[in-house]
């Protein structure tokens, strides 16, 4: 989790970069709106040394990626509102000026809603020389359809920069004195967990993790071809103290819990602050997310021209990209982020810089990526029995509680 005093050094460190460099008329601008902490200041300063000195970076940060998603949802509103689309071309919500972003952040988890409501419109970067360094498997998370599907022949809807995971993290003394460590998700039902667990409040992410377990899919698209999935599940009810996706570290911080799972932007900067916790990432696999640039639609940005879209993004918008993939750039993403570059998966080990060839942790992420998975969209009569079923453990939990 991100501190209101860090978010503020890296504010600053962000704007203190932008008036330096950015102080000529400016022939060209990219405005960009990043989640905070996902890009470090010396990754923009070196950016800004490959341009001409007249064009000019505006990035600001938000510190939640819900934040982001809903200034897209606004200025859909505000397009559709005024027809002739002056307005809201040069204001920006919430309080910001300087016109609507030619790039944001966005987190896969919101990628096939953007694209369902129109609210982001598809990137041309297959022709980019970096392209091709993107795995193949970021490469897939981007080509959707129209209604936001996987699609191999889809349009690309975002560019992929920093990934992470679902980790379990745990309390050493209270392990050490059982006398083991937890190391897949096979752990979390063990008796001596019993009412000591904090989980993610995401059906998703817990029937997600109990699938892996079984050895089935994150992505199982019929829950009800799972043997013992709902017993599965009761049992880990048991485990259960609390439920958050915000606060789920504080009750292990003060001993209320031995082990909770969480996200790996949260758990790591947690663990270099409390040398008591350990961080884990369960051998059988886990869920992958992403953070992605993509282009808010302007509706006298883009044309349609059958399947195919007439890209009139930005070419500065794609400098950035492109530079983003590179290998000095993936370094910087990861040594200097909670995340890690997809770049890196691609790289040669002896290309990392010497911090990142000494990373446990990441090595350990290298190691079971084969493993885990996305979370993809889910059809409707999917996403109805996650929710079901969802249902029926918390009333389980709550039942038991009183």
């Amino acid at each position: 989790m991100v501190s209101r005093r860090s978010f503020l050094i890296s504010a600053v460190t962000i704007a203190t970069a932008q008036l330096i460099f950015g102080c000529s008329e400016p022939q060209e601008t990219l405005k960009v709106l990043l989640l905070e902490g996902s890009i470090p200041p010396q990754l923009l300063r070196d950016f800004r040394r490959t341009l001409n000195s007249g064009t000019k970076l505006n990035f600001q940060p938000e510190t939640q990626l819900k934040q982001i998603f809903n200034l897209l949802q606004n200025w859909q509103k505000q397009a559709e509102n005024d027809p002739i689309q002056e307005k809201w071309l040069t204001q920006l919500s919430g309080g910001n000026s300087g016109g609507i972003a030619n790039l944001m952040t966005l987190g896969d988890y919101w990628l096939a809603t953007a694209i369902q409501q129109q609210l982001i419109q598809p990137l041309d970067l297959t022709k980019l020389d970096a392209w091709s360094r993107l795995p193949l498997r970021w490469q897939r998370l981007v080509k959707r359809n129209r209604q936001g599907e996987l699609d191999e022949n889809g349009l690309v809807w975002g560019a992929p920069y920093r990934w992470g995971s679902t980790i379990i993290v745990y309390r050493r003394d209270r392990f050490r004195d059982l006398g083991w460590m937890p190391t897949d998700w096979s752990d979390l039902w063990r008796e001596e967990l019993r009412d000591r667990i904090s989980l993610l409040d995401q059906p998703r992410e817990v029937i997600g993790l109990t699938l892996k377990k079984l050895g089935y899919s994150y992505n199982t698209s019929d829950l009800a071809e799972v043997p013992n999935l709902k017993n599965e599940l009761l049992a880990l009810q048991q485990q259960v103290k609390f439920y958050s996706s915000d606060n789920y570290l504080q009750p292990l911080l003060i001993g209320d819990t031995w082990l909770a799972v969480g996200w790996s932007t949260d758990i790591l900067p947690a663990t270099k602050h409390y040398s008591n916790l350990k961080a884990v990432v369960p051998q059988s696999g886990t869920s992958l997310w992403a953070d992605l640039w993509v282009q808010p639609r302007l509706v006298m940005a883009a044309t349609f021209d059958n399947d195919n879209v007439v890209d009139n993004s930005s070419s500065l918008a794609k400098q950035w990209i492109n530079f983003c993939w590179q290998p000095r750039a993936a370094n910087q993403i990861s040594l200097f982020t909670n995340g890690t570059s997809p770049i890196l998966v691609s790289m040669n080990r002896s290309e990392y810089v010497r911090d990142l060839q000494n990373n446990v942790f990441l090595e350990s992420m290298l190691q079971n990526l084969d493993k885990s998975e996305f979370l993809f969209p889910l059809p409707p009569q999917t996403w109805q029995q996650y929710q079901s079923l969802w249902e029926e453990m918390r009333h389980y939990l709550t039942s038991n509680q009183e």
